[in-house]
């Protein structure tokens, strides 16, 4: 988690917070059905196991509660643009929605393995007592009838000695519900594995979806009753302390204790999930109106290195730098919506994407725009939702880096700056931005090449040349343009890009270029953004820690990253 470097108590207290309810419950519920008397007899049956599985239950109802609203995009942008005690600190906490939802996913399929073992030793043992001829307590509540005409007395679900554990669990709307709950809690985490959802993203949207089977699964999960207790009325004619050693003489006409009845434990998981499930419901339909809204292109154009350039408009259609929008086509497939970051800046009459084919969707849609003679497909847009790129005017210093197609929230970025310098924005608090833009090949930096252009030209005009300070990295090269560049390095312009900063080959030295900013300047708030791997974003994360003075009043490095 970024913030960890910017406001790393925050993010500990939020940790801790979570994980200290997770414990509470746990805790509370373990003890509540190792005590209750009212589960006296259950116990009698199933032992501790009975409270390892309700305890476990009670943190999966928490966890299954949480986990829809860190991707529930319009209230987070709610919350991000609306609400002002969720700026600054705070406001950072929601940049790792994604972050916490991979934590709340975590956190579920524990308990689920839990309460899958501790089951596993509860059906075991409602065997076991059910088929033993001991006399004992344990048998004699199995043997309790399930064919009860004044009362439902049973305690144990397997009804016969023949019955098997494999027959309960697939007849009986628990078992069943729970087969349904871990086969699709199965799908949607292997499927979100990093691997799969970069090189198969439409496997992982397809089955991510199975989250609607496994919710109404969950909530219907307890409305069997296998879980019993003793019923309150039972308990005051035949409390389990007085009358459980004597349970040999419960049917004796001349006995004080008669024998004790049993109701199934109510279904408590829909009433944890109700009010998320509906305000999750609320945002999809909010999705969908926004989506049908119609979207005109009225620009493509097609980039060296596959890459999709669409300037669209939209009714209404409002937005901020760094954003980005969901977009579906139609013809490629209804249901697929894929995530893009706007690379136009809100001063402009139009808002765009750049999009590169590195997938099945992205790669289709490529072809569609390219194909002349046929009609532009139809698009349509949801959103746009913040990122954590909005706050990038809120410190002095900025430090973008974007790897490839990661470039796309600083075009933005930068664009916006282009419009604030032409038209004398006095409220810019940024005083000077260090880009670093990563490639693997040359032809990627030619749709950027305009831009950077103009802003050279511009700050040139304005006497800011020291404002924007920017450095493309080629990673992928060959002896061939190396020793091209290395001919020509003597010309004002650089023979890769036509700018007038220098293209380096290899990877930054991130050391050496934190260690500069930070000689520089030794009193600033510096925020750093980064849209690319995970591996820069460890790199960036420990190299704001560590040029970051301990003095608060000297230079701060505070590290951002791009989720969704």
């Amino acid at each position: 988690m970024g913030n960890w470097v910017v406001n790393p108590w925050l993010s500990v207290l939020v940790l801790a917070t979570w994980l200290g309810l997770n414990v509470f419950l746990f805790v509370h519920a373990f003890l509540s059905y190792e005590r209750d008397d009212k589960y006296y007899y259950t116990r009698e049956i199933l032992g501790s196991a009975l409270a390892w599985a309700r305890a476990s239950a009670r943190c999966l109802n928490f966890n299954s509660m949480l986990i829809l609203l860190p991707v529930c995009r319009n209230l987070l942008s709610f919350l991000r643009g609306t609400c002002s005690f969720c700026r600054c600190p705070l406001r950072k906490q929601l940049d790792h929605n994604i972050t916490f939802h991979k934590l709340v996913a975590y956190m579920i399929c524990l308990h689920t393995a839990i309460h899958i073992i501790a089951h596993l030793f509860n059906f075991e043992r409602y065997s076991r007592s059910r088929q033993a001829t001991d006399e004992s307590l344990a048998s004699l509540l199995s043997s309790l009838s399930h064919q009860e005409k004044e009362r439902d007395s049973w305690l144990n679900p397997i009804q016969s000695p023949n019955m098997t554990v494999m027959y309960v669990t697939f007849t009986s709307i628990p078992g069943l519900t729970g087969v349904i709950i871990t086969i699709a809690l199965v799908l949607m985490v292997t499927s979100a594995m990093e691997f799969i959802r970069r090189s198969y993203f439409e496997v992982f949207w397809y089955t991510h979806h199975v989250f609607i089977i496994y919710f109404i699964s969950l909530g219907i999960h307890g409305i069997g009753g296998i879980v019993r207790g003793q019923t309150e009325e039972s308990m005051k004619e035949s409390h389990p302390h007085s009358c459980a050693e004597s349970f040999k003489k419960w049917d004796d006409h001349d006995s004080q204790c008669e024998r004790p009845q049993f109701e199934g434990h109510p279904a408590e998981s829909w009433k944890w999930i109700l009010a998320p499930g509906i305000l999750y419901i609320f945002e999809r339909i909010l999705r969908f109106y926004r989506s049908q809204q119609r979207v005109v292109i009225t620009k493509v154009v097609m980039h060296p290195s596959k890459v999709l350039e669409l300037q669209m408009n939209k009714s209404g259609f409002s937005m901020e730098v760094g954003q980005y929008i969901f977009i579906n086509c139609p013809s490629i497939s209804y249901l697929e919506w894929h995530p893009f970051t706007l690379t136009s800046a809100p001063e402009e009459d139009f808002f765009s994407v750049h999009i590169r084919a590195v997938g099945d969707w992205t790669e289709n849609l490529v072809k569609a725009f390219e194909q002349q003679h046929s009609p532009i497909p139809r698009i349509e847009v949801d959103g746009p939702f913040g990122t954590v790129s909005e706050d990038v005017f809120q410190y002095e210093v900025a430090v973008l880096v974007g790897a490839g197609i990661g470039v796309t929230p600083f075009a933005s970025i930068l664009k916006s700056i282009w419009y604030k310098f032409r038209h004398a924005d006095k409220n810019l608090r940024t005083q000077t931005i260090y880009f670093y833009w990563i490639c693997r090949e040359t032809g990627a930096f030619a749709w950027f090449n305009d831009l950077l252009a103009s802003l050279e030209q511009e700050m040139e005009e304005l006497g800011k040349v020291g404002f924007l300070n920017y450095r493309l990295f080629l990673t992928g090269w060959d002896s061939n343009i190396a020793g091209h560049a290395a001919l020509n390095f003597d010309k004002a312009t650089d023979i890769l890009t036509g700018l007038r900063h220098k293209t380096f080959f290899g990877r930054p030295v991130w050391e050496n270029e934190f260690s500069t900013i930070a000689t520089t300047h030794p009193k600033s708030a510096v925020g750093v953004f980064l849209c690319g791997p995970q591996t820069l974003a460890k790199s960036l994360r420990k190299c704001c820690h560590q040029f970051s003075s301990l003095d608060p009043r000297k230079v701060q490095f505070y590290f951002n990253k791009e989720n969704f």
